[in-house]
């Protein structure tokens, strides 16, 4: 490696949560004299901010850390999968030139000048936490003032800002508390401060995230303060529009449905973390809730906005779960006719209290339950799309193709979260440009994308 040289890239796998991460990391890279590579290729150290979460994520996590090892990058492991597995990721990946966890990010470049040097890190001992991820920065950026600093990475109109970090529930399938340690609020005036600085960057879509967004002010001895958070944030950032993620079912308020369902600036967009509907099977996994307060929440939401966008996960194949139960489980989503359904099957996670109960179903029969679930959901969806059509849309414009008056964009409307559908808008007029909100009238839908046409 040129020792003079100190160009470092970042790769981010995994969630919104990351993604803030990344950006915190690139601005305390940068105050101590790094430059940031726009690739790996154009870089002497790459930082892979991995993801732990689940099976499939981490097998993504090594197979990324090892392709960059092996196109002759030097490559340093963070992220939750290093956090999590600090000793036994060195042990398996001597690839890595290093494996930090999150208490190494208030420093992370002093320990790139370590990796640069060829000096040893050892890989860091997980340890019990109670403190906001990543750690307190090291400067602050001119203009801007808030605890933690940050480098935008993309030029999307859409980011994501961290509401807190941790969790306090204990759902016997999830690991994330054990590494992403307790649950910890940032306080209003912080994220006001960061969404106001998202603006000024010409960022026109801010996703409110967290590991549960509907616990945050808990710890500020405010249970409600989301939602007198929101209309100040909406007020400090005119013109953007505001999107909450990772909202629980049983923690959801009156006030805060009635905030997010009508707030001119916030998108009537809940992303609810159903997993099931069985009782029996929510119980097991440490959670609250059933078909019917479900359903019950779901028409709450639409006596307010009846176009707003409700999407969820479900795990198949938890264990115990019954025929009687997947049946509760299909027979809800018929019912509630949600936007956006992701279906996952079990599998033990480490040190969760799932992988030690009884009634463990064969993976064949979870195979089989998921792909059954799928196809409902992903019908159910595609006509939850088509009984769109004659809806008013305002779609941000996230890309255009074409020039003049032939031209077609892409973006999403309130209803459509990062990762659930798009809406191809068309128009005759001047093309918009990236950042744009459109008003288009639905004409049609392929799959669960939708098809607008502008209003004249």
């Amino acid at each position: 490696m040129n020792q003079e040289s100190r160009r470092v890239a970042l790769v981010t796998l995994g969630c919104a949560r990351n993604e803030v991460d990344s950006e915190e990391l690139a601005a305390r890279l940068q105050s101590g004299g790094w430059s940031l590579a726009e690739s790996p290729e154009d870089s002497d150290v790459v930082v892979v901010n991995t993801c732990g979460f689940i099976e499939a994520a981490k097998k993504d996590s090594i197979d990324t850390l090892l392709a960059l090892a092996d196109s002759g990058r030097t490559v340093v492991a963070a992220g939750c999968m290093a956090e999590r597995y600090g000793r036994e990721l060195a042990e398996a990946l001597p690839e890595a030139a290093a494996i930090i966890g999150f208490d190494s990010y208030a420093t992370i470049d002093r320990v790139l000048d370590d990796v640069r040097a060829g000096s040893p890190i050892r890989a860091h001992e997980p340890v019990d936490r109670r403190t906001l991820i990543p750690l307190a920065p090291v400067e602050r950026t001119r203009g801007w003032a808030p605890p933690m600093l940050r480098h935008r990475l993309a030029g999307s109109p859409v980011a994501p800002l961290k509401l807190a970090s941790g969790c306090d529930r204990r759902c016997s399938f999830c690991a994330i508390p054990r590494f992403r340690g307790a649950f910890v609020s940032r306080t209003p005036e912080e994220i006001i401060q960061e969404a106001t600085w998202l603006a000024e960057q010409g960022v026109r879509e801010i996703n409110l995230v967290s590991e549960n967004s509907t616990s945050y002010g808990k710890d500020l001895g405010d249970l409600r303060l989301l939602e007198s958070l929101l209309p100040r944030i909406a007020d400090a950032a005119p013109g953007v529009r505001l999107r909450v993620a990772y909202l629980q079912p049983a923690e959801m308020r009156p006030g805060l449905v009635e905030v997010i369902a009508q707030h001119p600036s916030i998108a009537s967009y809940f992303d609810l973390s159903f997993q099931h509907a069985s009782p029996d099977v929510l119980r097991r996994m440490r959670r609250f809730g059933g078909s019917a307060p479900f359903l019950e929440l779901v028409d709450q939401i639409r006596s307010l906005a009846p176009q707003a966008g409700i999407r969820s996960n479900v795990i198949v194949g938890f264990p115990g779960e019954s025929e009687g139960d997947l049946a509760t489980l299909t027979e809800f989503l018929e019912r509630a006719q949600l936007d956006a359904v992701g279906v996952f099957g079990y599998s033990d996670e480490d040190q969760t209290e799932a992988e030690q109960l009884s009634g463990k179903i064969e993976q064949r029969e979870i195979d089989r339950r998921v792909a059954a679930v799928a196809s409902l959901a992903e019908e159910l969806m595609t006509q939850r799309a088509l009984a769109r059509h004659g809806e008013d849309a305002e779609v941000l414009v996230e890309s255009v193709d074409g020039a003049g008056r032939d031209w077609r964009a892409e973006g999403r409307a309130a209803h459509q979260g990062p990762d659930d559908s798009s809406t191809e808008i068309r128009g005759d007029g001047t093309p918009p440009r990236i950042g744009d909100l459109l008003t288009g009238v639905v004409d049609d839908a392929d799959g669960v994308d939708l098809i607008a046409r502008v209003m004249a």
